[in-house]
């Protein structure tokens, strides 16, 4: 079996080989020079993130690290209303990590962002000592762009405004824990990370009416429900009853005493939007793939200030905060 070494970082023969041999072709890079040049970026505002991938296991039901961080990076552009552009991809890979993984985990990288029709331009590699670095972690950064008429911000939710979901929560979050445990459910619950850009393309030519979009990754649905109630200064009110909740993701919350509202999520997006757009956007979004069971599970008021309320399907009314501690590490 091939395995990563140390001198695979060290600058000289070894690294030049990996870089030619495994990440060139696969990301398509004609140039190795220390920057990539771009083409002409389209008019509009220029959106840029960054982010780092360190989930445990790296390959788990529905999805790898590899998917992930393509994804992962896709959807912080595209629930910005950005179309996504252009990535860049840095590894750091651990002495004696096995090459036939690397592989699995850059054709991965190569099929969803080619499906998302974004293009991997630049990279960095590094190796560290066995036992620094538990395999591989990924960072990445993103480039999109926003046409105009494009505004999404927590500072334009106004009372009124109707609360969606795109889809069934909890799904990643219950995969990758039940793969790192060797735990079993029936139904087996499957990860929900996927490419969320061309959902927002959609929803955006349906209405400018979304006020905002968020990706409830870490924290999930409450932690972000919360985070939009803060910085909106509103009350974000929601539905138990509407929330779409997948048995098998249920099932295992209820016998590890988990919440599904703070379950990570990879492939789901939250949407506040107009009173008015609410119900033909709803539609629009489930003629997509990525939400098919999308729903309105809430909507905005005035007060409580900044308190996200859950209504209850025995008529209480229970207090939304946000995750305290960590309830499931190495998720992303």
């Amino acid at each position: 079996m091939e395995l990563i070494q140390l001198g695979h970082g060290s600058g000289g023969r070894l690294m030049h080989q990996l870089i030619r041999d495994y990440f060139a072709p696969a990301f398509d890079m004609r140039s190795l020079n220390d920057s990539a040049l771009l083409d002409p970026l389209p008019q509009g505002r220029i959106a840029l993130t960054t982010d780092s991938y360190v989930v445990s296991p790296l390959f788990f039901p529905g999805g790898d690290i590899g998917l992930l961080s393509i994804c992962g990076t896709v959807n912080d552009l595209a629930v910005s209303g950005a179309k996504p552009l252009y990535l860049t991809a840095g590894f750091i890979i651990e002495e004696g990590f096995p090459i036939s993984d690397l592989r699995r985990i850059l054709a991965s990288m190569t099929a969803t962002a080619q499906a998302c029709g974004v293009k991997v331009i630049a990279g960095d590699t590094k190796v560290v000592e066995r036992g620094k670095a538990d395999g591989i972690f990924i960072n990445t950064a993103g480039v999109g762009v926003l046409e105009d008429g494009v505004d999404i911000s927590p500072l334009n939710i106004r009372p009124g405004d109707k609360i969606i979901l795109s889809g069934p929560i909890g799904r990643h979050g219950i995969s990758v824990m039940a793969e790192r445990n060797g735990i079993t459910f029936d139904p087996p619950v499957q990860s929900d990370v996927f490419p969320l850009n061309g959902l927002t393309a959609h929803m955006l030519k349906t209405t400018k009416k979304v006020h905002v979009m968020r990706d409830p990754t870490r924290g999930g649905v409450a932690t972000t429900l919360k985070e939009l109630a803060h910085e909106s200064g509103l009350c974000l009110t929601i539905h138990e009853g509407m929330i779409p909740v997948p048995p098998g993701v249920r099932g295992a919350c209820e016998l590890l005493g988990l919440d599904p509202l703070y379950i990570a999520n990879e492939g789901l997006l939250i949407a506040i939007v107009d009173q008015a757009d609410a119900e033909p956007l709803l539609a629009a979004m489930k003629e997509h793939q990525a939400a098919g069971q999308a729903a309105i599970i809430g909507e905005v008021t005035e007060s409580p200030e900044r308190m996200v309320l859950l209504k209850t399907d025995i008529g209480g009314i229970r207090i939304i905060d946000m995750l305290s501690g960590d309830q499931l590490p190495r998720i992303c």
